[in-house]
């Protein structure tokens, strides 16, 4: 990439866009994110994308037209209401939390599919590019919606910010959290409100199957550099915006390369590497410092062999 086309970026009207609005995506989902996988809730950001299908497609109807907006409030909706469903399962039965969150999924991503059908064949012209929400169209964004999203973003960080302690609390200990009188099942259900919000602001860029990745990866790999959960967010939101801004560029410099996966390419690409090399957690890091371990406790052990051979070459004197 020369240094035009790195300048395209604040000149050229749609490559600045996208790349805001994956920015804006990676940064938020990154954050939220993190929250997730430390409550063991990586399938949650999988579970609320894939439940925003059947909202998009309920806004299609009741609006007749593509107005992201509505899109993606009815997406929104419909998420929360799954996050609704799925704590609601959890708290009066005895079923486990990834059968939950598997059941939400296919049962409002199997209604949203059967919406989107009945609205392809139903013969209306604006329903062309509907399908395109599946992996997103990060190329149709426009200053509008990087508005939008910006608006989602500064909501869901700024809750962050806020309650930052809370969230902190009832991701390590929520038992804890509880005997300090905080509404533990109402933090989470916010957070889990605001895993909500970081899927609206992706509905466009990745789309509901591929939106999962970017709650999962950015946190997975900042989790391998730290165990501060402050460095671990800021770490999150870089990787995640990292991604997005490179993913955009990306896409822009190679003929036919969608958005949206080149994004995904990118934040796995990111997490791969953390896992490897990572200086805490990487997995090749380990082996070395393992290595080192057993070389030293090799050496310790034989320096008093050594010793006694010596003893026993040099004569003692009399």
């Amino acid at each position: 990439m020369n240094f035009e086309f790195l300048l395209s970026v604040f000149t050229d009207y749609t490559l600045r866009n996208v790349a805001l609005g994956s920015a804006l995506l990676g940064i938020t989902g990154g954050v939220i994110g993190a929250f997730a996988v430390l409550r063991r809730q990586s399938l949650l950001g999988d579970a609320l994308s894939h439940a925003a299908l059947p909202g998009i497609c309920f806004a299609f109807l009741l609006s007749g037209g593509k107005l992201p907006l509505w899109l993606l409030l009815g997406g929104g909706l419909t998420a929360w209401l799954a996050a609704l469903a799925m704590i609601t399962v959890l708290r009066f039965t005895r079923l486990s939390e990834d059968a939950a969150l598997g059941t939400m999924l296919a049962s409002f991503f199997g209604f949203g599919i059967a919406l989107l059908t009945f609205i392809q064949n139903g013969g209306n012209a604006n329903q062309s590019g509907l399908d395109k929400f599946l992996f997103g169209q990060a190329a149709t964004i426009v200053a509008s919606d990087v508005t939008l999203m910006a608006v989602l973003a500064a909501l869901a960080l700024g809750t962050v910010v806020l309650l930052f302690k809370e969230f902190k609390l009832v991701s390590f200990d929520p038992a804890y959290a509880a005997t300090l009188g905080l509404p533990a099942p109402l933090v989470g259900t916010l957070l889990t409100s605001l895993a909500v919000v970081a899927v609206m602001i992706g509905l466009q860029s990745v789309g509901v199957v591929l939106m999962a990745a970017m709650l999962v990866a950015p946190a997975v790999a900042a989790r391998q550099w730290t165990d501060h959960l402050g460095k671990m967010l800021f770490l999150s939101a870089g990787f995640g915006g990292a991604s997005g801004v490179s993913g955009a560029l990306l896409s822009a410099a190679v003929t036919n390369l969608p958005t949206g996966p080149v994004v995904i390419v990118a934040i796995s690409v990111i997490m791969i590497l953390s896992l490897l090399f990572a200086p805490l957690r990487g997995l090749l890091w380990a082996r070395i410092s393992h290595a080192r371990r057993d070389k030293s406790l090799r050496e310790q052990q034989r320096a008093p062999k050594l010793g006694q051979l010596h003893d026993r070459a040099v004569p003692h004197e009399r």
